[in-house]
């Protein structure tokens, strides 16, 4: 996600979205829109305003409704200091939700409990899920159903052979570069190109792409790949992903603000980043998920779509983990959405916990800094919730 932010701003001026309540700050933002070159100054303003960043388009996530409780509970007992570790993480916000009550919340940099903060790839667990509604729906049929079942402009390429599945499993076999650091990757250049009358950016880009391995039988993270599913949706549904993100689970589940979600050149939401709500309302979308997709007393996923959406689909090279439909998974059977400078929901059924997270990082990605203390601070509260629950 990260270098794909410098192409995904570029769509036109922003409209129909007032800004979130937040510190005001004389801070200026760069005509220059790739996030990896902000300050973070920059960062810390625009990452809490991201809808107001000039040449910015959004659509709204309706909220309504009864708001979903999160009422606040007993502090957590964590012997290793909350404010260091928020501080060293630069976490804008940091919940942890356990049992369904709040067991700590916190604000920082200029943020607050009534703003938004964007997401970066956090979103691509909110576009798979929509996914599992529009199966539920009847909308998507079957997840072996083609690819070009429900994108009929991806026929004739390597798309032809992949199936809905291996697209949420990121294995599709379909040769892609996402290298942030190389100007060249696909990542870095597939929502630059000229748009083409009548098509999604991504379809444009993603149907030149050849094969490098059978369909199904390599794992390799593509963020292409989860706008694709964006737009799958959208064609299947009819209906925007911002839509149908507010019918299926914004409004019943009882979200307490609105979120927006940013829109690619050519109209479509960037479903595999940016799209910004508040932190409660991202621990919210964790409790929906630990709550099985119920909302309002009914089903929104097919009963089998969160086992498999949140166990390993495919391996990752990296013992413990791997890759379901759009969820970071771990053996023990905790899994996560994260996105790039911080931003995370970690859901551990087993515990009924939720910890939800945006930040700042001083680097887009850092796994051996920032990245492992955050791992390692999953476990520790995963530890102090078994200690009490032996007391």
């Amino acid at each position: 996600m990260r270098r794909f932010l410098a192409a995904a701003l570029l769509c036109s001026a922003a409209a129909g979205c007032s800004a979130p309540a937040t510190t005001q700050t004389t801070v200026q933002l760069p005509k220059d829109l790739n996030v990896l070159f902000w300050s973070q100054d920059q960062r810390d303003v625009a990452f809490r305003t991201m809808e107001t960043v000039p040449k910015v388009v959004v659509n709204t996530v309706k909220a309504g409704g009864p708001v979903y409780p999160l009422p606040e509970g007993k502090a957590l007992d964590l012997r290793s200091g909350l404010d260091s570790y928020m501080a060293k993480q630069r976490n804008a916000g940091l919940i942890i939700v356990q049992d369904g009550k709040v067991r700590f919340e916190k604000y920082a940099l200029g943020y607050e409990a009534a703003g938004r903060w964007t997401s970066f790839s956090v979103a691509k667990s909110f576009t798979s899920t929509l996914v599992g509604a529009a199966v539920k729906d009847g909308y998507i049929k079957s997840l072996d159903d083609k690819v070009t079942v429900y994108i009929p402009g991806l026929k004739g390429s390597a798309y032809d052979d992949v199936s809905v599945r291996q697209l949420l499993t990121m294995t599709s076999g379909v040769k892609w570069n996402e290298d942030y650091t190389d100007p060249k990757s696909d990542v870095a250049q597939f929502n630059l190109q000229k748009p083409v009358a009548g098509e999604d950016i991504t379809v444009s880009y993603m149907k030149t792409l050849p094969r490098e391995a059978p369909a199904g039988s390599k794992w390799v993270y593509k963020t292409g790949e989860t706008n694709l599913i964006g737009v799958l949706v959208s064609s299947a549904t009819g209906k925007t992903l911002s839509e149908y993100l507010s019918e299926k689970v914004w409004k019943p589940f009882g979200m307490e603000q609105d979120a927006v979600w940013m829109l690619g050149p050519t109209g479509h939401e960037i479903s595999g980043c940016c799209m910004s709500a508040s932190l409660r309302d991202y621990a919210r979308f964790g409790q929906f998920i630990l709550n099985g997709g119920v909302a309002e007393g009914k089903k929104v996923l097919p009963d089998d779509w969160i086992p498999a959406a949140a166990t390993k689909q495919a391996g990752i090279g990296i013992p413990g983990r791997g890759y379901g439909y759009q969820w970071w998974t771990n053996d023990d059977g905790s899994f996560a959405a994260q996105g790039i400078f911080g931003q995370g929901i970690f859901i551990d059924p087993k515990r009924k916990l939720v910890i939800a997270s945006n930040g700042n990082w001083p680097t887009a990605t850092d796994p051996d800094g920032v990245g492992a203390a955050r791992e390692a601070f999953y476990k520790s509260v995963q530890t102090a919730v078994d200690k009490e629950a032996v007391k």
